[in-house]
């Protein structure tokens, strides 16, 4: 067993799977992202002999379902149908294992707004914020929570549509850029500090990773373009560590999350404290992507990470 108190692998043949659908692309603002994540996954899978095929959206997933062409799916559909609880309400509907969070789970993780309702309600620290409903004062919103402040759309992920507002005459043209995608808005307090992510794979923390970007914000660029962003892993050390994993995983569940995922961190530069920002139920699996990072440092290559995460579709597996 790895000191990350990670299980060992259960199944070693890959007829075990069947055959496996690797869902990628679709119709989000996260497009590329995903087809890039569903080259790597399936080159991983195929790499180990699993009888793994490529299928791009939904639409096309449904087809093919409706021929019995896969027996299970291996979703890496970032954003949109891929991680609001509607793939996973078909899947359930037809029988089909899947990989990831079920259909609440999927469903709060994606909305912002209420993902951190589920927090504040049991305890766990979310930076202050409002939801913007078309025609509040969001002068009054900014003046109650206190700039510098973030304004972004409530159910995007990959920093799309996310602006920094320092001065409240940036406070508009946020609104109109972040008013392009679906959704509520939200507005929420902006946590000076570091910015961490916390892996979980099998309902266990993987290390943390300290995000590092050359530029002043770990945006879009530096997410996915930029090769000069620094991702220090662990992130922390001794106590803080533990203490990181342990609110990372209390959060991923408190949202009935499963499988694997990936939740991100402030730290507070001037006090220490945590605050929970998001946890994404599909994560990136691209060469820049920060779940592969932190099970490197723990031990598990990338074919071994993606064979992981779809073992856990296996009843056997799941029960666990």
């Amino acid at each position: 067993m790895s000191k990350y108190a990670i299980p060992a692998q259960t199944v070693t043949d890959p007829k075990a799977f069947g055959r496996v659908a690797v869902l990628l692309g679709g119709t989000s603002s996260e497009r590329e992202v995903s087809l890039d994540s569903g080259r790597n996954v399936l080159e991983a899978l195929l790499a180990r002999g699993v009888d793994a095929t490529a299928v791009d959206g939904v639409s096309a997933l449904t087809e093919a379902l409706s021929q019995k062409k896969f027996d299970r799916v291996f979703n890496i559909l970032h954003g949109g149908e891929g991680e609001n609880g509607v793939l996973q309400g078909l899947l359930e509907a037809l029988g089909v294992p899947y990989t990831g969070s079920g259909v609440l789970g999927s469903a709060l993780a994606l909305d912002k707004i209420r993902c951190k309702q589920v927090w504040m309600s049991v305890g766990l620290p979310t930076p202050a914020y409002r939801r913007l409903a078309k025609g509040d004062d969001v002068h009054v919103a900014a003046s109650a929570i206190g700039l510098p402040l973030i304004v972004k759309p409530s159910c995007e992920g990959s920093s799309v549509g996310i602006s920094r507002v320092v001065d409240e005459a940036d406070l508009q043209a946020a609104l109109d850029l972040a008013a392009r995608y679906p959704g509520e808005l939200l507005m929420e307090q902006m946590v000076i500090g570091d910015e961490l992510t916390v892996p979980i794979l099998g309902g266990v923390a993987l290390p943390s990773i300290r995000i590092v970007p050359k530029g002043l914000w770990y945006d879009y660029h530096a997410k996915y373009v930029a090769d000069d962003t620094q991702y220090l892993c662990p992130g922390l050390e001794g106590a803080d560590e533990t203490e990181i994993g342990r609110i990372a995983v209390e959060a991923f569940n408190a949202v009935d999350c499963r499988g694997w995922g990936r939740v991100d961190v402030m730290r507070d530069r001037a006090s220490g404290n945590f605050y929970l920002l998001e946890v994404n139920t599909a994560p990136g699996m691209t060469s820049h992507s920060l779940v592969p990072k932190a099970a490197q440092q723990a031990g598990i290559g990338f074919e071994e990470l993606c064979w992981r995460i779809l073992e856990a579709t296996l009843p056997e597996v799941a029960g666990r």
